[in-house]
């Protein structure tokens, strides 16, 4: 495991098992979120963001948090390892709500109250994104380790195969 990709619906826990995951592994930690947004809450281009990407990818080692439709493809046929948090919508609503007003370090900000495009994309997730993930994956099968619960991530973070 040296080039890791965590993907899933916003609010499942993937930058918090990332954070761990890195802490574990040594492997160092790239948040799309913070490539892709500036902190006046504007946006990178297209080409910036892809430049970025591809320079990480180029790298030996890695784990990337983020979805990023546009560039999955592109970043699932360099990974040697996928987690994947199948997490109930529910549990990832109630993840962005308890994160709100918190400092974090995969946003380049930290929100105090929930969006309510950023609630619907959430709660749309399981109709829209969720089966252009599971296609995308079906070739990547192998690689793939899925979560369909924040404790399942945890106790794989607690393995001693890890250490």
């Amino acid at each position: 495991m040296r080039k890791v990709l965590i993907i899933g619906c916003p609010g499942a826990g993937k930058s918090t098992f990332a954070r761990k995951l890195s802490k574990k592994t040594g492997l160092p930690l790239h948040y799309l979120d913070m490539i892709w947004h500036r902190a006046d809450r504007t946006t990178v281009s297209p080409e910036e963001f892809d430049s970025r990407l591809d320079e990480i990818l180029a790298t030996d080692e890695w784990i990337i948090d983020g979805n990023y439709m546009r560039t999955m493809p592109r970043r699932l046929c360099k990974a040697d390892t996928v987690f994947f948090f199948d997490i109930p919508v529910d549990v990832c609503l109630s993840g962005a709500i308890e994160r709100l007003g918190k400092e974090r370090v995969d946003m380049p900000w930290h929100d105090t109250e929930l969006d309510e495009e950023f609630r619907q994309w959430i709660l749309d997730f399981p109709d829209y994104q969720l089966p252009i993930i599971r296609l995308l994956l079906d070739p990547y099968e192998g690689n793939v380790i899925v979560f369909t619960s924040r404790g399942q991530a945890d106790d794989y973070i607690g393995q001693q195969a890890l250490g």
